[in-house]
């Protein structure tokens, strides 16, 4: 909507309406998403999630075995971090020089040198860390380790553990609010966990009921409200310093990774059906007002906050196996090479 149009309609509507007109979001002014690029990166295997760079225009991509790093504005790769066994996440500190990938496969957080693209050291975490996050006060690493259902807190300065944290259930993605907290998805739990970093210990436990499965989790940090995405199409909205939840928009089927770009105020959920959901976080409402079509499996993304644009990875599938007592809900193969990043943005 036009600024000339509203101030041209004052008069015919009224000082009050037009003023609400003026104070509605910036969702209104700016065109829709769509996807822009595709990058085949090809290779084997599975991924799990992928993080922007914004200080080196890049994206850290975990693919089984591996860690691509990619240039974010061509798709072209830089390199990658390899000899890994089963990386899941990949967490930056706020110097430049070292990234930590959460190698489950290892039971183990392997540090990286963020120009050489070597490896450093590999500090051993819990059973199968997953999700992970630097923390900016106190300048630690938290890997969220799911099968032992606690978190390996690493001091970034001497690349030693600090502290274990236990936990409530099995958790899944964290994120950090900039004061020295740390929020992560208690997954069987339907529920949030918040940490002290300076303790290091858990200070409250909320449920976010109706949410099921919370995975992927995103946060304004000015706003004070968390994003999580659950099963059943939802995402919730919870308030970052009481723990309510305050709305639960519907969503594509299937999310697994969560985004919140403080520039425009929306939020994101990508999931497993296809499908980029955004939605309005600017004024309360929390309406969803797109959902772009993607493509099948692309659930998990980075957004990257100095130029807005969202990052999705998918691949080609083949069937599915069979259903069996030990695994009731068999992924499909991926099929070789077709490994590829989706960049979505707007005009």
């Amino acid at each position: 909507m036009k600024l000339n149009h509203i101030t041209s309609n004052f008069r015919s509507i009224g000082i009050t309406t037009a003023l609400a007109i003026a104070a509605l979001s910036p969702v209104f002014a700016q065109s829709s998403y769509s996807i822009q690029e595709k990058w085949k990166i090809g290779g084997t295997g599975g991924w799990d999630y992928l993080v922007a760079d914004s200080s080196a225009n890049r994206l850290y991509i975990t693919h089984g075995g591996r860690v691509e790093v990619i240039d974010a504005s061509t798709g072209k790769s830089v390199g990658a971090i390899t000899g890994l066994k089963g990386t899941h996440g990949v967490a930056l500190d706020d110097t430049g020089k070292y990234g930590y990938i959460s190698d489950g496969g290892a039971n183990a957080v392997i540090v990286f040198d963020r120009h050489s693209l070597q490896t450093v050291t590999s500090i051993p975490a819990g059973t199968n860390p997953d999700g992970i996050a630097f923390e900016p006060v106190t300048k630690t690493v938290w890997a969220f380790n799911g099968r032992s259902k606690d978190a390996t807190v690493i001091d970034t300065a001497t690349k030693k553990v600090v502290a274990t944290v236990s936990l409530p259930g099995k958790p899944e993605f964290p994120v950090a609010d900039g004061q020295g907290f740390i929020f992560d998805n208690i997954e069987d739990k339907n529920s949030i966990v918040k940490l002290d970093a300076k303790s290091p210990k858990i200070v409250a436990t909320w449920s976010i009921s109706p949410c099921e499965s919370p995975s992927g989790l995103a946060i304004d940090r000015d706003g004070r409200r968390l994003f999580a995405v659950c099963d059943e199409k939802k995402m919730t909205v919870v308030d970052a310093n009481t723990g309510k939840v305050i709305a639960t928009p519907a969503i594509g089927d299937g999310p697994d990774a969560a985004g919140y770009d403080p520039k425009t105020h929306l939020a994101f959920a990508s999931n497993g059906d296809g499908t980029l959901s955004i939605v309005d976080a600017s004024n309360g409402s929390y309406k969803v007002v797109q959902n772009l079509t993607t493509l099948q499996g692309a659930r998990t993304m980075t957004l990257d906050p100095a130029t807005g644009k969202v990052y999705l990875v998918t691949a080609q599938f083949g069937p599915r196996p069979a259903a069996t007592a030990a695994n009731s809900h068999p992924r499909p193969s991926v099929l070789p090479d077709s490994f590829t990043v989706l960049v979505a943005g707007s005009k």
